[in-house]
C-alpha cells in the first residue's frame, strides 16, 4: 500500500496495490490537465483506489475521442487522477493516477513504462530509451 496527496493534504489517494504500469502522456489535454510540458501518471485497477476527501469533477472528451472524468483537490488545485467512463456513466476498472502525489521513495521504484502521444512530444523534451513510444493512446485493458 501506498499513500499520495494534494498539495495541502485535503484530498488522499491510497493505492492498495501495484501500478500495472507507467508512462509520460504529451497529449496537448495532458499539457493542459497539469501545467507542464507532458504528465506523468500511474495506470491502476480502480478497485485499488480508496479516496479520502472531496475532489473535483471535471467531464471532457479526451484527445482519444473518449469520456473522460479527472480529478482535482478543490481547494489547492492539483491534478490528482483520472479516466475513462462507461456508457453506463461508471468509472472503467482503470485509473490513471497523476505520479507526482506520491513521495519519491515511491517514484524511484517506477520509471516511465510508455511515452504515449509522442507526436506532440516537444522537440526539446528527449524519449525515454527504455520506454515504449506510442504515437497515440495504448491500450489500458
Amino acid at each position: 500500500m501506498v499513500v499520495g496527496a494534494c498539495f495541502c493534504g485535503k484530498v488522499r489517494i491510497e493505492l492498495n496495490g501495484q501500478p500495472l504500469t507507467s508512462g509520460l502522456c504529451h497529449c496537448l489535454d495532458c499539457r493542459k490537465l497539469t501545467g507542464s510540458p507532458y504528465s506523468y501518471s500511474f495506470v491502476v485497477k480502480t478497485a485499488e483506489l480508496e479516496i479520502s476527501g472531496n475532489p473535483k469533477e471535471v467531464a471532457k472528451t479526451s484527445d482519444s475521442g473518449n469520456e473522460i472524468r479527472n480529478y482535482f483537490c478543490p481547494d489547492c488545485g492539483t491534478p490528482l487522477y483520472g479516466g475513462k467512463i462507461k456508457p453506463d456513466g461508471e468509472p472503467d476498472e482503470i485509473t490513471v493516477v497523476r505520479a507526482g502525489i506520491f513521495d519519491d521513495e515511491f517514484l524511484a521504484k517506477w520509471e516511465p513504462q510508455a511515452e504515449l502521444y509522442t507526436g506532440s512530444r516537444l522537440k526539446w523534451v528527449k524519449p525515454i530509451e527504455e520506454a515504449g513510444q506510442f504515437s497515440g493512446m495504448m491500450a489500458l485493458s
